[in-house]
């Protein structure tokens, strides 16, 4: 239950990750094609959002290593692409493609796949011992 819900939080902090960069870079009040100078991005309450979920997307990130192979935990990451893109579409009013919609599928079906293979590799639990 710890694993599932250190995953969960990894996704949902790269999620905020994302959208405070897209904000902080001028997000809709840039307008296309122009990004705000680095002074007002660096400035930006939006950045500062960003660099505290960085320091707790690190943090959780640890967590869930201790509990998981890399190869397993990565990639369930990845629903972070589904979340930023539906959140992309709801906040941001973006427009999603097909094309974008079969990819957010496919990664669905790789994360399905995945996260029904054990959180940790039987060498790697026979080796690990107690800590």
């Amino acid at each position: 239950m710890r694993l599932a819900a250190g995953l969960a939080l990894a996704v949902l902090l790269d999620t905020v990750i994302q959208l405070a960069w897209k904000q902080a870079a001028g997000g809709a009040l840039g307008g296309p094609g122009l990004v705000r100078p680095l002074g007002a991005v660096l400035t930006s309450g939006w950045f500062a959002v960003a660099m505290v979920a960085f320091a707790a997307q690190l943090w959780n990130w640890l967590r869930v290593l201790a509990q998981a192979d890399l190869s397993f935990a990565q990639p369930i990451t990845a629903l972070s692409y589904v979340s930023v893109l539906g959140c992309s579409v709801l906040l941001l009013h973006e427009q999603v493609s097909l094309r974008q919609g079969l990819g957010v599928g496919s990664i669905l079906v790789g994360v399905w796949f995945i996260s029904r293979t054990p959180p940790v590799s039987a060498g790697r639990a026979a080796s690990s011992g107690p800590s």
